[in-house]
């Protein structure tokens, strides 16, 4: 039977513009091709868990309006089961301004809308919460939200996962609470409340965020792959090599990967292993929720790159 995943997040229609290079500062440039494209990361990652063979639901807030349409639509189309995703009537649906450059690296400013109005009384829409092998969470919604999900989830017996993204500071028992958290490196500072230039070797924020009590971190490398730390020590994961086309939505592609194969039983090294392949894999592929890629895609991809 496929391991079954809730995911708690974001929903976000993405308004995406490729561009030769970033704008200065009151500067206009012109850009090339735009597109509407399904993303936030709540979102993204419930698409990439059903697309790697998961039983996916999605619990989170959309706007009652032509973006929410194409939201849930754009879930089920891919498999995720929306009957957990409310449609609100007082904010609209979130939106993320994506600029692109030529060389896939990515800037983006997001107007969360609807997923700041989930409030811990959207968790009673879940009924049995033992029913779920994994819940999968992230930061585009209010961190009371998150924290009474892994309550709720740890209660009954449910691995945790947190996507500590976008940056922010984290409450310290938040980090304590989850089973894996997983963030960039940018992520480990400001949960850390450093500054996001602050010196700070991936070694070093992994094991600071285990003093703070985290249990399982796998931190996100990018080209470099990915670095698992526990309390028996610190393992790097290489990445694999590809032609970046746009690196949006790469990290959720990983995250997801990394629930779902935790979830089947494999290791958390194994596990980071076959996020890197999924993530690379997103990065071949223009815009967030289309990049996600297959279980076929990856298993393909791992044996061909030496497993």
């Amino acid at each position: 039977m496929p391991v079954r995943v809730l995911v708690l997040g974001s929903a976000n229609m993405d308004l995406v513009v490729q561009a030769p290079r970033m704008p200065l500062p009151g500067e206009t440039i012109m850009g090339g091709p735009f597109r509407t494209v399904r993303g936030g990361k709540g979102a993204n990652q419930a698409v990439a868990c059903a697309r790697l063979g998961a039983d996916t639901w999605m619990l989170a807030r959309v706007g009652a309006d032509s973006f929410g349409d194409q939201l849930v639509a754009g879930l089920q189309s891919d498999g995720v089961r929306t009957d957990l995703i409310a449609r609100d009537t007082d904010e609209p649906s979130g939106v993320a301004i994506i600029i692109v450059e030529e060389s896939g690296q990515n800037s983006i400013v997001v107007a969360p809308g609807s997923n700041m109005r989930l409030t811990p009384a959207d968790l009673d829409r879940v009924g049995d919460w033992a029913a779920f092998d994994v819940l999968l969470m992230q930061l585009e919604i209010p961190i009371e939200v998150v924290q009474a999900a892994v309550e709720r989830a740890q209660a009954a017996g449910v691995l945790t996962v947190l996507d500590a993204g976008p940056p922010r500071e984290l409450p310290a028992g938040l980090v304590a609470a989850v089973d894996v958290i997983s963030p960039n490196e940018t992520e480990a500072r400001a949960i850390m409340g450093l500054p996001a230039d602050a010196p700070l070797s991936p070694e070093d924020a992994a094991r600071r965020l285990l003093d703070a009590g985290a249990r399982n971190v796998v931190l996100k490398l990018g080209a470099d792959g990915a670095l698992v730390a526990t309390a028996e020590g610190v393992e790097h994961v290489p990445a694999f090599k590809v032609e970046p086309v746009d690196t949006t939505g790469a990290g959720d592609a990983f995250t997801a990967a990394l629930a779902v194969s935790l979830a089947e039983g494999k290791t958390l090294a194994e596990a980071a292993r076959v996020a890197c392949a999924a993530g690379a894999l997103a990065c071949t592929v223009f815009g967030a929720a289309p990049s996600m890629p297959s279980r076929e895609a990856v298993e393909r991809f791992m044996t061909s790159h030496g497993g």
